[in-house]
């Protein structure tokens, strides 16, 4: 039953990418479709971003610099799949998604990101917001606290429209380790 659950999660998964097209510049993911190392977390896969609350920016239409490569081999994510680094090109590389906001106001930002031993603990991250940039930096081996996908990054003021946006980077990171882009959430904040 548990194997018919993974598998009518991931046909649904697919269907619904079906929709989404892949980022253009990214590679294309080398492992089979339903190959996951952790089948529990199957069910945690957001397979359609519009169904998220807030304004969210998917790995599709963010802006890449350097070779990135799609994957889906451990959920969660958000959509087709997430990006990785290869662990290559350390410094060189980035993703920034840059969301439309219908209004200027405060926005909680979430970064979303697989996780496990495979993975940056110092991948840095920059907001760039109506008050300047705010850097920080995150460990993607630990699980994200909101629906073990998605990571607060801060709250912040932003004017509306594009003029803000969130960059991943792997400058700095482990040279054995990946770095993960896959989403990224504006909430907006009431009463701020």
């Amino acid at each position: 039953m548990r194997y018919l659950l993974i598998g009518v999660t991931l046909l649904s998964a697919a269907l619904a990418a079906e929709a989404l097209k892949p980022h253009p510049k990214a590679l294309a993911n080398i492992h089979p479709p339903g190959e996951v190392d952790r089948p529990e977390m199957v069910q945690y896969i957001v397979v359609d971003p519009a169904t998220l609350p807030g304004i969210v920016v998917d790995e599709t239409s963010a802006e890449l610099v350097g070779d990135w490569q799609y994957s889906t081999h451990t959920p969660p994510y958000v959509g087709l799949g997430y990006l990785h680094d290869m662990k290559a090109g350390k410094g060189t590389k980035s993703v920034t998604f840059t969301p439309t906001l219908p209004a200027a106001g405060w926005y909680e930002v979430r970064l979303a990101h697989c996780y496990n031993i495979r993975r940056s603990t110092k991948t840095p991250v920059t907001i760039h917001h109506a008050d300047g940039e705010t850097k920080v930096v995150i460990n993607q081996q630990q699980e994200p606290p909101h629906a073990r996908l998605f990571r607060t990054l801060g709250t912040f003021r932003f004017e509306a429209g594009r003029t803000g946006w969130v960059r991943v980077s792997n400058e700095g990171t482990e040279p054995d380790k990946v770095v993960i882009a896959d989403a990224v959430e504006f909430l907006p904040v009431a009463g701020k």
